[in-house]
């Protein structure tokens, strides 16, 4: 003896249908949220004011290359043409150089404050610097420093 179950499925799959489009809408509306909450946490996790939001590569690989200037200037003052030949090195382990014509000099290099500055340490005998981060891109590496009551901006591209 064979049992028909047709009527009772028929039935049911309406039942089935409101309850998977019930589902759906519920689960694009924990979407929704999920995507409102987590899209501003992403965008407040920049760190630098002109940088990417996000990376795929870490600070210290987007920092570690040879770097040439492309933009200098003294409060404001454009003084590009002076340090045309400037390079400065950064290299994952932690070691700087930089290169001026016939001045060079080597030391170490550090982030600190969360990441949002780099000092230089040891660079022949002179004290320490604290570079603050504008942007650190892979091609692109912007950066300020004082030195008295001046304020010394660099932007720099891969050598």
């Amino acid at each position: 003896m064979v049992i028909d179950f047709t009527a009772e499925i028929n039935l049911y799959i309406p039942y089935l249908a409101i309850k998977l489009k019930t589902m759906k809408t519920k689960i694009s509306i924990v979407l929704i949220l999920m995507g409102l909450i987590i899209i501003p946490s992403i965008q407040s996790c920049k760190k630098y004011a002109e940088g990417p939001s996000v990376s795929l590569r870490t600070r210290t690989e987007r920092v570690s290359n040879s770097w040439k200037v492309e933009n200098y200037k003294v409060n404001g003052t454009d003084f590009t043409s002076l340090v045309s030949s400037y390079n400065e090195t950064y290299s994952k382990d932690g070691a700087y150089s930089y290169s001026w014509g016939i001045l060079n000099g080597t030391g170490k290099w550090a982030f600190q404050n969360k990441d949002t500055e780099i000092k230089l340490n040891g660079t022949d005998g002179q004290a320490s610097r604290t570079l603050f981060i504008l942007k650190l891109e892979e091609k692109s590496f912007w950066y300020y420093y004082m030195d008295g009551n001046n304020k010394n901006e660099l932007h720099l591209i891969p050598n």
